[in-house]
């Protein structure tokens, strides 16, 4: 008996498993990561198409998020500027222009850079964005370079990710130090602080915490360069929940030159620590090296901060209410809370209590249907100034009022700097950027109408305090009087895009939404004049805004040119005339009676290419609209797996598509791996992909029969994109996307029977997650593919593909591809980039080239085998 129950629950064991394996998806490694670099390439010497040149055509007024400057302390009309995505540039008068001068590498995002003015002027680059965001792009070590980015030199390092801070000693070239925060979505062991002595030969890890524990931030004493210090970040994140606190999250202190480092910020320091302790900034006040400033991102729970404040309920306030406790509400506050929600007058607080006491609603549904739909919610997070003047010993905080910069998002800034001369001035960097001049006793903010949000990145002028160089989300600014006044600096296009499409005016105009950046549309043929300053809903070139926010997907009415579709995240949409202005914002109904509806970061809408009057549209569900997004009708239960419970909202539609052969076959894929198809547009519905299987425990004695399921596999993948082929009707392809597990490989997959049964393509793709996947509009045989590393093309169906990225980077983020058939023009929207254009009919002619060779050659092989049997074949 005992023998046969071991058995059972062996075998129950082993069958979750074998389920959990199914489910699991593992980070790629290091190696993987590397040969896929090689791979890469292999399938750039053999491109036939690099002859086949890309032209940018922008926009550039908008700019890209920037991470790092560095300027000449002897002349700082000459700096460099480090996009998170676009690589690293540099001007040599004061930002009228820029070159590009990483372009050659392997990678083009960045997390630091420094720069040795005094010494050989080596320029070192810590690939992989600090910013812990959602299209943060993980790097694969460091770069340096001795002629100002001729040529680099790899130093190794490629599972650090994601780079803090780079120091360099100020009279040692061969002495650095990197902070490597890790991984992004997975634990590493590989994070925290490496030291070389040899100049990047070899590394030492000197300070390691824990594998979600890394280094976000150092500074250095000038005056003894033994002395360093260090602030740690404990994080986790997946595609469901942020966690952006831990108690590995701290300060430490190195004496013996970064060797072994001592924890400073332990009970009694001052200075907060446990699980409310998220990213902290650093800077060593250069003349009086024991006084330290740090901004701390504290996520402790924070009593309201106005009277105004404390007469409305937080959402977090309403979460796992019983009946008796929503009851107990206090009616005005509720009040408030509901007019500020905008539910007000549709929903009082007497009719929610009415409906909570009867049952029609559960007395957590108000907070539910809220929280699913805004993203990263919380009360406000607090930045908080510390000052120690020993060292690092102790600590106190410099101000008794909260400091309004972080809201909820303190993960994305949390940099502070100080003045080289004054103790008392000191610069903080958030959502706004701020100066104290009474050493952080109370803070003025420094921003104008001309600069962005959203502030990752300052240069002090060492001579003049009052000489700021600001790098942001919307690019670089720059200020002589303490930002009284400021300048752009904006002539790169490094703009950030998310999707795009094109219209069929002429020229064509070509529109997308780039990351906390809005909606934009810009002529494919332009003369850019990149010196003309633009406000928002002006012209720099033909560059014109139509909307703010992070700029998500946009549909264009091809009949008109005019009417578009367009929003920004979490699946805020509208439809707008662009030159009537007239507009509605796309609505769809859900009451709270019902499942709440949850929408992706970049929520996808399609207009049907059969009657550009019918709108499709994601959230969790699928909605369509026959009247240009009037009113809209949920076609579908929930096409997800049910979400996850968490602070990102999880379980959406990421893509729609539907198919140019047949109307109302379409289909749609979403952020936890499931895809369906309908043929009767949206009436009926087949999952096309292999479900989720829960663990069901078999009862004794009961037979079953083990079925095989011909379904893909998905593995909770993300489902970046689901094409619908142009030429045949029961052709489909899906791409894969695991950057949101740190797994980077191609997933490619064709279907001919929509989707019953299918098979991988692209299997000589390099190690680099896929975004889009687009059919050739004229030969079925050519495939594109957008990748986080760039774009490949297949001619043979996806049997093999080549590099083309000539007059590009070697390496960009292809996010979106669209042919713009009658121009048989292809455009890319790049993620650090901006919009790239090239014309098709080369890679055409090269096929049919290939296809004839191909002939040719057979034709001599039988030619050959005729004439040696003696056969006159004339």
């Amino acid at each position: 008996m005992f023998s046969k129950l071991k058995q059972f629950f062996c075998l129950v064991v082993v069958l979750v498993l074998s389920l959990t394996t199914i489910a699991q998806v593992n980070p790629t490694t290091a190696e993987e990561r590397m040969k896929g670099l090689q791979q890469r390439k292999a399938l750039e010497n053999k491109s036939l198409v690099n002859g086949i040149k890309f032209r940018n055509i922008g926009p550039t007024v908008m700019s890209g998020r920037v991470v790092d400057i560095e300027a000449n302390p002897e002349d700082p009309t000459e700096f460099y500027v480090a996009y998170a995505s676009g690589g690293l540039w540099q001007t040599t008068n004061n930002g009228q222009s820029f070159i590009s001068i990483f372009d050659s590498e392997d990678v083009l995002t960045i997390g630091d850079i420094a720069v040795n003015w005094a010494g050989n002027r080596t320029i070192w680059i810590g690939t992989g964005e600090v910013n812990s965001s959602r299209s943060s792009y993980s790097g694969i070590g460091v770069y340096k370079s001795n002629n100002n980015g001729k040529s680099w030199e790899y130093m190794g390092l490629p599972e650090s990710h994601h780079i803090g801070k780079i120091l360099l000693h100020p009279t040692d070239v061969n002495t650095v130090w990197v902070g490597a925060l890790g991984h992004l979505y997975s634990a590493n062991k590989e994070r925290g602080v490496y030291k070389t002595s040899d100049g990047g030969k070899t590394w030492k890890q000197t300070l390691y915490v824990d594998d979600n524990t890394g280094c976000v931030e150092m500074d250095i004493n000038l005056q003894n360069p033994n002395e360093l210090y260090v602030a740690t970040w404990t994080k986790t994140r997946t595609a469901w929940n942020f966690n952006g606190s831990g108690k590995g999250s701290g300060i430490y202190k190195s004496t013996d030159g970064g060797n072994s480092w001592k924890f400073l910020t332990a009970d009694g320091s001052g200075f907060p620590n446990g699980d409310n302790v998220g990213r902290i900034g650093l800077c060593v006040y250069p003349k009086n090296p024991q006084i330290v400033y740090a901004i701390l991102d504290n996520q402790s729970n924070k009593p309201p901060v106005s009277k105004k404040d404390s007469l409305v309920y937080k959402l977090n306030e309403l979460k796992d209410l019983s009946v008796d406790q929503f009851a107990e509400l206090n009616n005005n506050k509720l009040d408030s809370f509901l007019k500020a929600r905008r539910l007000y007058p549709k929903y009082t607080t007497k009719r929610l209590k009415e409906m909570v006491s009867s049952n029609q609603i559960k007395s957590t549904s108000l907070y539910d249907y809220l929280n699913t739909n805004t993203g990263f919610e919380g009360n406000p997070v607090g930045a908080e100034i510390y000052r120690s003047n020993d060292g690092g010993q102790t600590w106190r905080k410099t101000h008794e009022s909260e400091i309004s910069i972080f809201f909820t998002y303190g993960y994305y800034f949390a940099k502070i700097y100080i003045s080289p001369y004054n103790p008392e001035k000191v610069y903080i960097l958030g959502y706004s950027s701020q100066v104290s001049i009474d050493g952080g006793k109370s803070w003025k903010k420094m921003d104008k109408a001309n600069v962005h949000a959203d502030h990752h990145a300052l240069w002090v002028n060492p001579k003049k305090d009052s000489h700021l160089i600001n790098g942001n989300d919307g690019g670089v600014n720059i200020t002589y009087d303490d930002g009284e006044v400021w300048f752009k600096a904006n002539t790169p296009a490094v703009g950030q895009f998310y999707a795009i499409t094109t219209d069929n005016s002429n020229p064509y105009n070509v529109y997308g939404g780039l990351q906390d950046n809005g909606v934009w549309y810009v002529p494919s043929k332009s003369r850019r004049n990149p010196f003309s300053e633009s406000g928002l809903g002006q012209t720099l070139g033909g560059e014109t805004n139509i909307g703010g926010g992070d700029g998500m997907q946009v549909q264009v009415d091809t009949r008109d040119n005019l009417t578009t579709y367009y929003g920004s995240q979490f699946g805020s949409y509208s439809r707008t005339n662009r030159l009537t202005k007239e507009g509605t914002k796309i609505i769809i109904p859900n009451e709270l009676t019902e499942a709440s509806l949850r929408f992706n970061w970049q929520s996808p809408i399609l207009l049907s290419s059969f009657n550009p009057d019918i709108l499709y549209f994601g959230s969790n569900h699928f909605h369509r609209s026959m009247n240009k997004a009037d009113t809209m009708i949920t076609m579908t239960g929930d096409q997800t797996n049910g979400g996850k419970m968490g602070n990102v909202p999880y379980g959406t539609l990421t893509t729609i598509s539907e198919s140019p052969k047949r109307f109302g076959l379409i289909y749609t894929g979403t952020d936890d791996g499931n895809i369906h198809v309908t043929k009767d547009g949206g009436y009926s519905w087949q999952q096309i992909n292999q479900p989720v299987a829960p663990v069901v425990i078999a009862k004794k004695k009961t037979k079953s029969k083990s079925i095989p399921d011909s379904r893909l596999q998905t593995q909770n993948l993300w489902v970046s994109r689901v094409t619908a082929s142009q030429h045949k009707e029961a052709r489909v392809y899906v791409s894969l996307n695991g950057y949101r597990f740190d797994n980077f490989a191609p997933y490619l997959y064709v279907s001919e029977d929509y989707g019953s049964s299918w098979t991988t393509i692209g299997k000589d793709l390099p190690a680099e997650p896929i975004n889009v996947v687009k059919e050739d509009p004229v030969n079925d045989s050519i495939i594109y593919v957008g990748t986080d590393g760039g774009l490949y093309i297949s001619i043979d169906k996806g049997n093999s593909f080549m590099l083309w990225n000539s007059g590009m980077p070697k390496s960009v983020p292809v996010h979106d591809i669209v042919i713009q058939q009658r121009e048989n023009e292809i455009v890319l929207g790049t993620h650090g980039r901006s919009i790239y254009i090239a014309k098709l009919e080369d890679v055409q002619r090269l096929l049919k080239d290939v296809e004839w060779k191909k002939k040719m050659v057979k034709e001599s092989e039988l030619r050959l085998q005729v004439d040696s049997k003696g056969i006159d074949i004339r």
